[in-house]
Parts: structure tokens; C-alpha cells; sequence
């Protein structure tokens, strides 16, 4: 039907079945920011993103208690192994859970993986031998698939202009989770050794030393899974119905019927033009999410490295910290990160733009991150001073960069696409992701033997290929490599 260019308005029907329409509608009339539903956003991601490092501070301690290392040197080997089970689980089925979410909807997926952390969390902290530990990880991975359809529904939920609040949220939750998970892990693990006078050795977490941080993680997450039962539909779902079908005489949800259903809005006729384009073929989406997944790669290796590097022993090189040091670095971080990400992103990002902003985050961190061998080597309190100061900016420069490129990701689509772009960006990123602790902690152990090296001895070998990662990435945000989307803020870059 061929469209009047004179009109540049066209009027467009809400469906009184659709909750997509039913959310566009509410918009329409409440042009504020959505503030509970962006509330129900963060404690969704939060609670899937708590067990995904919560395991690296005691991670060296469990593999060492599996009695499966022949030697210390060789539990990082394992210890990489067990650390990207995970993500590689995901990696084999984030698609599906985007496909899954365009089809049936944002809410069932959120709901069933919030629900996988309850079990499968809990069966881990339950491990009794290496294997079981492996394969509940796994699970977990394979059935916790929301964190890309998540993505969709923070675009989705509020009015445009509110889309980079809701993307950083989606980024401030997911970073202070990997933070805060490893501060849980660091203080809860092994209570009864920690404050034997309130966990007795005989008691359950006597038998099973780190049980206690999964069990509040899983806790945490029962309740946010009764939180989801709040949560509003984003997807249009109109079930083939014809638009006179729908006609304004008819309730919408129980409203009155001066509400109607026509309304003067932007026809959607780009989005119906891109509805059979193949999202392979979308380089601004394929481009940004390529730079995700090295950043990612990054991100991850770094979040296994450190907490390996912190509680190794000073004569390796390492920090020589207790999981409850560990533990009071992250939570410090975490808090930064909260800060920074709500208080101040936002106005950065509106200035500059995500590219600039990501391409700042990444740059600094690479002095930074070849400084920790030398933070190493500094006394007492001067010491965690420098490693809590370190640790927050650097945590500080990941949220910005992952935030920016979900920024760039979902507007990159239209919305009937994002849960499928979504879930490639979540296949592609877990795969990197696996491959970070996998190959960081056999690089962590092969660096703890080459101490007396001539070139980049101990661990500043570890810290100078994080920055080789780093390094690529920052040149793949460049033309002509990196496209940006039309009509994004990340013009601006």
C-alpha cells in the first residue's frame, strides 16, 4: 500500500490484546521514567550476574579441597576450567533464549532463568567432588539465558529518551554483580574457619564451606523471582488479527473508553523494511557486538586473574590477601561503580557519546592494569590503599565500556530483532567469556613458574597480554571497522 508522503503523521491501532501496545499506550500518557519497572530491571540482572564471578575468590581453595591438582601451581589450571564452564554453557544456548523472547515473550525467559540460579546455584555450593562442580555450573549456564532478552526489555519499557538510563542500569547492575558476587564469595566462603563462633564445623557449612554464599545468592533470588510476577510484557503479540478487528468502542484492559486506540505516532515503515533483513547482515550490530566480545574476552580473564593474583602468595608475586580481603577490594569497587554509573555516566555520555566514553574507559585502563605488579610490591596499608583505589577505577572503566556498547547494540535493531540480536550478542560474548578464565588461569599458572624470567617476569606477562586484549579492542571502535546505527548518541564518537 503505498504510503502519503504529505501526511507525516499516520494513525496507528492498539491492539486490546497486545501488551506491547498496552506498554506503548501507558508511555504515551506517562512520559515520565518508569521508575519501578527500571527498579524490577536491576535486581533481575543483579541476581543473574551474582553468580558468575561470586565463585573466583574461593575458586583456588575449592580446587585445591577437590584434591585434584597434583600440585599448587597446577589448581589454576583447573580453576580456569571451572570458572569458564559457565559461560560456555551459555554460549550453546543464547540464541535459543532470544528466539524464545521474540516468540513468547520478555517475561517467561526472565522469569526461567532467574529461577535457574535458585537451583543450580544452590546444587553447586553443594559440590562435593570436582565433576558435580563442573556440571551444575554448566546447567546454570545453559538455563540462565535472560541477560540478553533483559537487554530488549530496558529499550522497550520506557520512551526513548529513557533508554540510556535503562541500558546503564542493565550495566551498573551487571557490573556491581560482578563485583559484589566475588565480595560475597570472598566473605562467606568457609565460615566456619572465618567466624567459627557463630558456623560450628559439624554444622552444614562445616561439611560444605561454600555453600554460604551461593545459599544467600539463591535466597536473593527467590525473592526477585516473586518481584517478576510484576513485571509488565513488552512484546507485541497480535496474533494475526486484522487492525478493523479492533475496534474503539472495546475496553483496553479494563480502561474507559475515551482512552480509544488510535493515536497519532511515527509509522513504522523502516522497521517493516528491515523486518526480513538478516541481523548477520546488520554490520552496525555485528561490528558492535564483535567489539563486546573482545572487551568481554577482557573483562573476564581479568575478573579470574585478579582474584588468583590476590590470594597467591607474595613470594609468586601475588597480594597474599584472605577471601575476606578479597572480598572488602570488590564490595569497596562495587559501591564506586553504583556511584559512578547512576550518578555520572548518563551526564558523560549524553556529552560525549558512548564511543568516546568507552574509548577513554579502555585507554586508561591499560597503565593502570600494568601497574598492579608494582601496587605488589608496596607495605601494609599503602598497600590497600592503591589496590582498593586501582581495583574501583577499573571497574569504574568497564561498566562504561559495557554500557556503551549495549547502546549501541540495541539501537542497532528494531524491536521485533532485539531479542534475537540480543542473543547472538550473548552466544558470541559467553564463547569470549569461557575463553577468558580458561585461558587466564593456565596463563595465571604458567606465569607463576617464571619468576626469574629476563623478559615481563612473574605476573607482569599476565598483565601485559590483558592489555595486548585491550589494546585490540580499542582499535576496533574506530572506523571502518565499528558502525554506529542511525540516529544513535553514539554519533557523537
Amino acid at each position: 500500500m503505498a504510503v502519503n508522503r504529505e501526511e507525516p503523521l499516520l494513525k496507528k491501532v492498539y491492539y486490546v490484546s497486545c501488551p506491547g501496545c498496552r506498554r506503548e499506550k501507558l508511555l504515551e500518557e506517562q512520559p515520565g521514567i518508569p521508575f519501578w519497572d527500571f527498579v524490577y530491571i536491576w535486581l533481575v540482572v543483579l541476581s543473574n550476574s551474582l553468580p558468575i564471578c561470586s565463585v573466583y575468590p574461593f575458586l583456588y581453595f575449592m580446587v585445591r579441597d577437590f584434591h585434584i591438582a597434583k600440585t599448587d601451581q597446577d589448581i589454576g589450571y583447573y580453576a580456569g576450567f571451572l570458572g569458564s564452564v559457565y559461560m560456555f554453557g551459555r554460549a550453546l544456548t543464547a540464541v535459543l533464549w532470544g528466539v524464545v523472547a521474540d516468540r513468547y515473550g520478555r517475561k517467561p525467559v526472565i522469569i526461567i532463568g532467574t529461577v535457574s540460579v535458585v537451583v543450580f546455584n544452590t546444587l553447586f555450593g553443594l559440590s562435593t567432588n570436582f565433576w558435580m562442580a563442573i556440571t551444575t555450573r554448566f546447567l546454570l549456564g545453559c538455563t540462565d539465558g535472560l541477560l540478553g532478552p533483559i537487554k530488549a526489555y530496558a529499550t522497550e519499557v520506557c520512551r526513548r529518551e529513557h533508554q540510556s538510563i535503562g541500558l546503564s542500569l542493565v550495566g551498573t547492575a551487571w557490573g556491581i554483580g560482578l563485583i559484589i558476587g566475588p565480595a560475597l564469595g570472598g566473605f562467606l566462603a568457609q565460615p566456619a574457619e572465618k567466624y567459627p563462633e557463630v558456623f560450628s564445623q559439624n554444622s552444614i557449612f562445616g561439611k560444605f564451606p561454600y555453600f554460604l554464599p551461593c545459599l544467600c545468592i539463591s535466597g536473593f533470588a527467590i525473592g526477585v523471582v516473586i518481584a517478576c510476577l510484576w513485571l509488565p510484557e513488552t512484546l507485541h503479540k497480535h496474533n494475526g488479527l486484522k487492525k478493523e478487528e479492533c475496534s474503539p468502542s472495546e475496553d483496553f484492559e479494563g480502561a474507559s473508553n475515551s482512552l480509544g486506540f488510535e493515536e497519532y505516532e511515527e509509522e513504522s515503515e523502516e522497521r517493516e523494511a528491515s523486518s526480513n533483513e538478516s541481523l548477520l547482515k546488520n554490520w552496525p550490530l555485528m561490528s558492535s557486538i564483535i567489539v563486546y566480545c573482545i572487551f568481554s574476552l577482557h573483562d573476564m580473564a581479568y575478573s579470574e586473574i585478579f582474584s588468583l593474583w590476590a590470594v597467591s602468595d607474595r613470594e609468586y608475586g601475588g597480594l597474599s590477601f584472605s577471601t575476606k580481603d578479597v572480598g572488602q577490594v570488590l564490595a569497596i569497587s562495587g559501591v564506586g561503580l553504583f556511584v559512578f554509573q547512576l550518578g555520572l555516566y548518563p551526564k558523560v555520555e549524553r556529552i560525549l557519546g558512548p564511543v568516546l566514553v568507552l574509548r577513554a574507559a579502555a585507554a586508561l585502563s591499560i597503565p593502570l592494569l600494568q601497574s598492579y605488579p608494582f601496587i605488589a610490591m608496596l607495605p601494609g596499608s599503602t598497600l590497600s590503599f592503591a589496590i582498593n583505589c586501582a581495583s574501583l577505577l577499573k571497574n569504574v572503566f568497564v561498566g562504561s565500556i559495557i554500557t556503551g556498547l549495549f547502546l549501541l547494540q540495541n539501537n542497532a535493531v528494531a524491536q521485533h530483532q532485539r531479542g534475537a540480536a540480543n542473543g547472538i550478542a550473548m552466544t558470541t560474548m559467553s564463547l569470549f567469556r569461557s575463553l577468558g578464565p580458561a585461558g587466564g588461569g593456565p596463563l595465571f599458572a604458567w606465569a607463576q613458574k617464571r619468576q626469574d624470567a629476563s623478559f615481563l617476569p612473574g605476573d607482569h606477562i599476565v598483565f601485559f597480554v590483558l592489555n595486548i586484549i585491550e589494546f585490540i579492542g580499542i582499535v576496533c571502535t574506530f572506523k571502518p571497522f565499528l558502525a554506529l546505527p542511525k540516529n544513535s548518541s553514539g554519533s557523537r564518537g
